[in-house]
């Protein structure tokens, strides 16, 4: 037996219990970890409530991301063994001391790493490389407006992006969070309660718009993010709020751009593989190398699961929130 986190209907943090479960098992191509840490995201909380639609073959429990250390390998896995630190993304299940993970979806902990930092990166890290690398084709030179930079996608977004040589625009919705974006590398940071976030992108690109845009916002921010790309550009969008939305399709065709929609946890694991494998080879170094690290706002037990979603709530954090669990022991 092992321990998890668990809630028997939608509602608010307090539904969240620690609650003994049976030892996960292993099946074909998988490995089973025990975990030091797992982050939290924003997925978690709409899944709490009853908003987010859980894929059907996900593992029960809360949880999309871990680090910890592998016990044991299934059938047909030969990369890792027993005793091997790991990092993984994982459909579900994350809060908790024990978790499996398809083999293809787990990584190295990046050297000079902790198990807390190591469990910050999975969903952030293969978010980001998903959508603008792989979808976005951002590169160096170009430039990008990223929304958002307090959360944990934004901030390893703003870094990422300059590490590879692009200009970051972001936005946020506080002082301290658009002053840590200048400090994670943006070449601008828009406080969007008190600025227009057009007006300033257009500024700091001289008129010309940026060349892909990350969004969190969904579709209330759809029309004014048209106004920011440059001819050519891409938007995707990874959240927010959804629904009908209108905008005028020659503002689109005119700037020969384009509009991508995407979720990670839902995807093929053969998609899923191959973002973990490029990660793996392009992002990682760069977190070993010290130019991108992991920013961890606060660190929790994984008993106190509930407190962590309402500071996530709050919207007060500038990067993760993590759970520890018992087993963790620092590296």
């Amino acid at each position: 037996m092992s321990e998890a986190i668990r809630f028997d209907h939608p509602g608010a943090p307090d539904v969240l219990r620690l609650v003994r479960v049976d030892r996960p098992v292993p099946g074909l191509g998988e490995v089973l970890i025990e975990v030091a840490a797992a982050g939290v995201n924003n997925a978690d909380l709409l899944e709490r409530r009853g908003q987010y639609p859980v894929p059907p073959d996900a593992p029960p429990g809360l949880g999309l991301e871990v680090a910890g250390t592998v016990i044991a390998a299934g059938p047909g896995v030969t990369q890792w063994r027993a005793g091997d630190a790991v990092c993984a993304l994982v459909a579900g299940g994350g809060y908790a001391e024990e978790v499996v993970a398809p083999a293809a979806q787990v990584m190295p902990v990046p050297r000079g790493l902790s198990m807390i930092e190591a469990a910050a990166i999975p969903e952030v890290a293969c978010t980001v490389y998903s959508n603008l690398a792989m979808i976005a084709g951002l590169r160096e030179g170009q430039s990008v407006l990223v929304h958002g930079a307090g959360g944990g996608i934004g901030s390893f977004a703003i870094q990422w992006a300059t590490a590879i040589g692009a200009r970051v625009v972001t936005t946020a919705g506080s002082a301290l969070k658009t002053a840590t974006a200048l400090e994670l590398g943006a070449v601008a940071a828009v406080n969007y309660r008190t600025d227009d976030f057009v007006a300033a992108t257009l500024a700091a690109t001289d008129g010309r718009g940026v060349d892909a845009i990350l969004d969190i916002v969904g579709a209330t921010y759809l029309r004014r993010n048209m106004e920011c790309l440059a001819l050519d550009g891409h938007l995707v969008v990874i959240g927010g709020s959804v629904g009908p939305v209108t905008f005028d399709l020659w503002e689109l065709m005119s700037r020969r751009a384009s509009v991508s929609a995407t979720l990670l946890r839902g995807r093929p694991a053969a998609q899923k593989a191959e973002i973990v494998a490029g990660v793996t080879r392009d992002v990682l170094p760069l977190l070993e190398s010290g130019a991108v690290r992991a920013v961890v706002d606060s660190v929790f037990p994984l008993a106190e699961a509930a407190r962590a979603h309402e500071l996530l709530e709050s919207g007060g954090t500038v990067g993760k929130v993590v759970l520890e669990t018992s087993r963790h022991r620092p590296r």
